[in-house]
């Protein structure tokens, strides 16, 4: 099973903190609680990703609720895996991950984001980048 990448779960916490700031300065909001206490442990364990099938509950569906706020599909309508590309020029995508991308969860999508992003190499980083959503954690 797919893992969450510490980078993803930042990214919901900084979601969280705006959305559910602390009052006092202190105190977390539930979700923050929750997706903080897994930080901390991928942090303390020198992990990079946090294990979506063990993940606690809580921080799973904080995890999930910043998870719906990102574009579900890195697509910018130029599939190039249709002409026969292994790997899409559009979207960075192989041609299984372009396939499966329905049947795949969030955490294997997560994965794929990652890994094109990084690459950064798709005409959706360069080309064609008016036509992308940003991936980091939220609509552009």
């Amino acid at each position: 099973m797919p893992g969450i990448h510490i980078t993803d779960i930042e990214a919901a916490i900084n979601f969280w903190r705006s959305r559910a700031p602390s009052p006092d300065g202190v105190g977390l909001s539930a979700p923050l609680r929750a997706l903080a206490e897994v930080y901390a442990l991928l942090v303390y364990f020198r992990e990079s990703e946090a294990d979506e099938a063990t993940m606690p509950a809580a921080a799973r569906e904080a995890w999930l609720a910043w998870y719906q706020t990102t574009p579900d599909t890195p697509c910018i309508a130029i599939c190039s895996t249709s002409q026969g590309d292994a790997e899409c020029k559009g979207c960075g995508r192989t041609f299984d991950e372009v396939q499966r991308w329905t049947e795949m969860g969030p955490a294997a999508k997560r994965t794929v984001w990652r890994r094109i992003t990084l690459q950064g190499n798709s005409w959706r980083f360069n080309r064609y980048a008016e036509r992308a959503p940003d991936v980091r954690g939220g609509p552009a």
